[in-house]
């Protein structure tokens, strides 16, 4: 199948076209350097990422976005960070200030050319809204983990979202998932039956970074380091 033949593009948000990784380090390195701590930026996305894979075992059925006071609470006792109720709730908050990655406003533009384009996001409504806003609102429709009451890798999020699209009707064949994180995304949409696309972001880098590991990668149908080269090649036909 060429890509071009896809209808309908449902995109993980956060770290396919928000760069969190960014976002963390520029909440985290204020309060080490003010603590006087030595902490690499890769210690700090590793610490991140654990407390992250802790919570979705706790509180699978909260968002993501609700789950960041913990994981900061978690992060801080880790790492020796100040941990008052301002600093616990400052890394909820500092999610409106998420870069979007360089390539991400422009590649949806072209995108939506193509496709109808969705969000499947285990962030919160309120999250979701900053970041459309800073993606230039690209989106035909968005399903939150707030909405669905569960979040990624649960099959129950994808669900919802065919069934919402269900009604204009699309069909699982026309499909192409999107994602950054094996570990939310790529494997539990592969074993769903969806065409999936791997934007590698960590491309040539070490681990994981600030997503939970797995133990096994789920090899994609397409795999790109950018979002970029997703759309050299739907422009080229591929």
């Amino acid at each position: 199948m060429s890509l071009r033949d896809r209808k309908i593009l449902t995109f993980d948000v956060v770290g396919t076209l928000i760069d969190f990784e960014a976002g963390l380090i520029n909440f985290f390195r204020p309060f080490i350097e003010r603590a006087g701590l030595t902490i690499d930026d890769a210690t700090i996305l590793s610490s991140f990422a654990a407390a992250e894979d802790k919570q979705h075992h706790l509180t699978p059925g909260i968002p993501f976005t609700n789950m960041l006071p913990d994981i900061y609470r978690t992060m801080a006792a880790e790492l020796g960070l100040p941990s008052s109720e301002t600093d616990v709730a400052g890394l909820r908050l500092s999610m409106e200030f998420w870069p979007a990655f360089p390539d991400s406003i422009a590649a949806m533009k072209k995108l939506r050319n193509h496709f109808r384009l969705v969000a499947l996001t285990n962030a919160d409504n309120w999250a979701l809204a900053h970041f459309s806003r800073t993606l230039e609102e690209p989106f035909d429709d968005k399903v939150t983990a707030e909405d669905v009451e569960v979040c990624k890798p649960d099959p129950q999020v994808f669900s919802y979202a065919r069934g919402r699209n269900s009604e204009l009707g699309y069909r699982l064949k026309d499909y192409l998932h999107v994602a950054q994180s094996q570990f939310h995304d790529i494997g539990v949409a592969k074993r769903l039956g969806y065409q999936v696309c791997w934007i590698e972001r960590r491309q040539g880098q070490e681990g994981f970074g600030g997503s939970p590991s797995v133990s096994e990668t789920t090899t994609p149908d397409y795999h790109f380091a950018t979002l970029a080269q997703l759309v050299e090649a739907v422009e080229s036909g591929k």
